[in-house]
């Protein structure tokens, strides 16, 4: 017996734009809608308000990242010349 398919969200397009795109897009879209990490609480309270612009819920904090996940931050390495 076949495996039977959750479709989730992509559910509302029905059989257009073909199986592949449709479950491209579920998966990036299930990926923006959960919840992330605060880069600076460390809380999984972060969501999503519009393109590119995010919100934690715990510290009120509202920064910018990626337009569908949260970037991680970047590492900074401070090189010191000895003389």
């Amino acid at each position: 017996m076949a495996k039977k398919a959750t479709y989730g969200s992509v559910k509302r397009f029905g059989s257009r734009y073909g199986k592949r795109l449709r479950d491209r897009y579920g998966a990036i879209e299930a990926q923006q809608r959960k919840k992330h990490k605060c880069p600076y609480c460390n809380y999984e309270q972060v969501r999503r308000e519009a393109i590119g612009i995010w919100k934690c819920g715990k510290c009120n904090s509202k920064f910018t990242s990626k337009a569908y996940t949260v970037a991680k931050p970047a590492t900074i390495r401070v090189e010191v010349e000895e003389e």
